[in-house]
């Protein structure tokens, strides 16, 4: 077999389409790459599906928690919902539609549009977790503390657990929309968070339901 020399091996390597262009040169979806994307963007996708899972069975142990000590005795005392829950909800299911209306913008090129309504969207959640806090003075105020009751222990436990997550949802929305993301690009990130943003608000549409039957 003949020796090849480094120039004709890079000629053959020409030839038959093997030469790898230079890192950087390809397109992608967005112009804001915070590095080189070494998985697959569906890679994200996946992983977000499989954490919404893990949240949803947290949260159905919860509440299968919450059934079962209602049943077991005669000890549940019904508490009274806070009025400012109803405004919660329609909050949360107002920050929904902003963020649909941010992801469409984003991918009709209007950058600044898809922020201001970006933006929008993280104020609406923050304005429900304050919704959260004022729920729970309420609460204290007319006597129903955390361990007066098993279903004002489940009412704050519910409450809490779904606002912890909410914040987890809102730090996303800051990174994705003015931080920099390092392996996803910014139509990844849009598209994984607001997966888990409806999802925790369709979430809390569940959870706001069975205390207000369920009480």
């Amino acid at each position: 077999m003949p020796h090849l020399t480094a120039t004709d091996e890079i000629e053959i390597l020409g030839a038959h389409g093997g030469a790898k262009p230079p890192a950087g040169s390809g397109g992608g979806d967005d112009s804001r790459r915070g590095g080189s994307s070494a998985n697959p963007q569906r890679v994200y996708v996946t992983g977000i599906t499989i954490a919404m899972g893990g949240i949803l069975m947290f949260f159905m142990a919860l509440v299968s928690a919450f059934i079962v000590r209602k049943g077991l005795g005669g000890d549940w005392l019904p508490f009274t919902m806070p009025r400012i829950l109803w405004l919660d909800a329609a909050i949360l299911l107002a920050s929904s539609g902003t963020l649909i209306h941010a992801r469409r913008l984003f991918k009709r090129g209007d950058r600044p549009g898809f922020r201001h309504w970006w933006l929008v969207t993280t104020i609406l959640g923050l304005l429900f977790l304050a919704g959260q806090l004022i729920a729970w003075r309420q609460m204290v105020a007319s006597g129903f503390y955390l361990a007066s009751n098993a279903s004002n222990s489940f009412f704050y436990v519910l409450t809490a657990a779904h606002g912890l997550h909410l914040l987890g949802g809102i730090a996303a929305l800051l990174v994705v929309g003015w931080g920099r993301l390092r392996k996803m690009t910014l139509s990844t990130g849009t598209e994984i968070v607001s997966y888990y943003w409806h999802f925790l608000d369709g979430l809390w549409v569940f959870l706001f339901l069975l205390l207000l039957l369920g009480r």
